[in-house]
C-alpha cells in the first residue's frame, strides 16, 4: 500500500525544479561565495545574490533587507536574544503569545532568567489574539513585540496587519515568525508594517537548513546583533560559509511559491467527511481564519499516538515536530482551553500542493476504520456510549 504523506507543516517535498536548480551549486560550481578573486567563487556569490533577489522580490522589499540564515531558529535566536542584548537601555520588557513556535517560547524562557520580562498573551478557545489587550500590554519599556503570522499546530492565522500598525503606533518593534505563512499567504512587506520576519525554505518545497531574516531599513537602524560572530558574510550578520545550493534553492522555492485553491477544498472535505462519519470529533480553531493546508481535529476518546501507530500507511502528527517526542499535552490546545484528554485525543494533517484527492479519500477512509476498530476495542469509550463519562 503507497505511502501518504500529511504532515507538511513539519517539512514538505523539495520541488523537482528547486532540486535541480540547486545541483550546479553541488557538482560544477562549487566555490565558496567569499572567495571573490576567482570565476567559481564569483559564481556562487551571483547566485545568492540571484536568490536574495528572488525572495526580496516575493516579499516586496528590499534585497539589502534580506539575510539568509540555517532557519527560523536560529533567527528567532538572534532577534530575541540580540533585541534583548541591544535595546536594554530602553527596557526590558517583551510581549509574546502563549500559542506561539517553542523555539519563542524557550529563548523567551532564558531570556526571564535574564532580567528579561515576557508577557506572555492569551488566545480565546478558537486560538486568536486579543488586539486591545495587545495594545493595552505595551508599556514604555516595551521593546518588542514577538506575535507569529500563522500557528503551526492549528493554522490559526493572526491579524498581523492591525498588529503591526499597533506596534508602530506605539513606537515598539514587531518581529513576526512567520514560518508557516510565507510561501502558503501572499504577504507585501511594503504594505505590512512589520520590522523582522523570519521563516524556513523547507516548510514551502525548499530545502532543509536554510532560512530568511528580514530585517526592515529604517530611518533609525534596527539593532539586531550577530548571534554567530565570524567572518563578513551577510554584512556581519551572520558568520559561517554560506550554504550555496541551499540559499539557491530557497530562492527558488519561494519564486516559484503560491497559494493552491485546491487546498481548502481537499481540507474541507477532510473535515466534513471525518465529523459526519466518525461522532465525536471537531476542529479546532474552526471558525477562525486559518491556514487553507491546515486542519487539526480531535478524536475524543482516543489516543492519537494510538490512532497513528494503527496507521503507519498515514504521515500524520499530534502537533508541532519540535515537540512531538514531549509526554504534555499540546501548550497550543492547552492556551485554547482545551483539555488534557482531548488535546491528546487530537491529530494534525497538513497538505501541500502534491496532496492528491484521491490521497484524501483515502486517508478519510482509513481513519474511519482504524477510530471504529480502536473504539470498538476501548473500555473508555464504552464508559461514554453507556453514559458514565462525558
Amino acid at each position: 500500500m503507497s505511502w501518504i504523506y500529511l504532515d507538511n507543516n513539519a517539512t514538505s517535498k523539495i520541488d523537482p525544479s528547486v532540486l535541480d536548480s540547486m545541483l550546479p551549486y553541488l557538482q560544477e560550481s562549487y566555490g565558496n561565495a567569499s572567495s571573490v578573486q576567482h570565476r567559481m567563487g564569483r559564481e556562487a556569490n551571483q547566485a545568492i545574490e540571484v536568490a536574495r533577489q528572488q525572495v526580496a522580490s516575493k516579499l516586496t522589499c528590499k534585497t539589502n533587507e534580506i539575510f539568509f540564515t540555517s532557519g527560523a531558529t536560529e533567527g528567532i535566536n538572534m532577534v530575541l536574544r540580540g533585541v534583548a542584548e541591544a535595546y536594554q537601555k530602553k527596557g526590558k520588557h517583551i510581549i509574546t503569545c502563549r500559542t506561539e513556535h517553542k523555539a519563542v517560547l524557550s529563548t523567551c524562557a532564558i531570556l526571564e532568567k535574564r532580567g528579561i520580562e515576557i508577557t506572555y498573551l492569551p488566545v480565546d478557545e478558537q486560538g486568536q489574539v486579543d488586539l486591545q489587550l495587545l495594545e493595552d500590554s505595551i508599556r514604555p519599556d516595551t521593546i518588542l513585540v514577538s506575535i507569529m503570522a500563522a500557528n503551526n499546530e492549528s493554522g490559526v492565522i493572526h491579524p498581523i496587519d492591525e498588529i503591526a500598525t499597533i506596534c508602530q503606533r506605539k513606537d515598539v518593534l514587531y518581529f513576526c515568525d512567520a514560518t508557516q505563512y510565507v510561501g502558503k499567504q501572499e504577504l507585501n512587506l511594503q504594505n505590512t508594517a512589520i520590522d523582522i520576519l523570519t521563516f524556513s525554505a523547507h516548510k514551502f518545497h525548499g530545502p532543509k537548513g536554510v532560512g530568511v531574516l528580514y530585517i526592515r531599513r529604517k530611518s533609525k537602524p534596527i539593532q539586531v546583533p550577530a548571534l554567530i560572530s565570524g567572518g563578513k558574510q551577510e554584512h556581519g550578520i551572520r558568520g559561517g560559509t554560506l550554504q550555496v545550493p541551499n540559499i539557491v534553492g530557497c530562492g527558488k522555492a519561494l519564486e516559484i511559491a503560491k497559494s493552491h485553491s485546491h487546498l481548502k477544498l481537499y481540507r474541507d472535505q477532510l473535515e466534513r467527511e471525518l465529523l459526519a462519519r466518525i461522532p465525536q470529533t471537531f476542529v479546532h480553531g474552526a471558525s477562525a481564519k486559518r491556514l487553507d493546508n491546515t486542519s487539526f481535529i480531535a478524536f475524543r476518546h482516543i489516543k492519537s499516538a494510538e490512532l497513528m501507530t494503527s496507521l503507519p500507511q498515514l504521515a500524520l502528527s499530534s502537533g508541532s515536530a519540535c515537540a512531538s517526542g514531549l509526554l504534555d499535552p499540546s501548550h497550543v490546545l492547552k492556551a485554547m482551553q482545551v483539555s488534557d484528554d482531548d488535546a491528546f485525543s487530537s491529530v494534525r494533517f497538513s497538505l501541500s500542493k502534491f496532496t492528491e484527492q484521491s490521497e484524501v479519500t483515502r486517508a478519510i477512509d482509513d481513519l474511519v476504520a482504524a477510530v471504529e476498530q480502536i473504539r470498538t476495542l476501548s473500555p473508555v469509550w464504552k464508559l461514554f456510549t453507556d453514559g458514565l463519562i462525558d
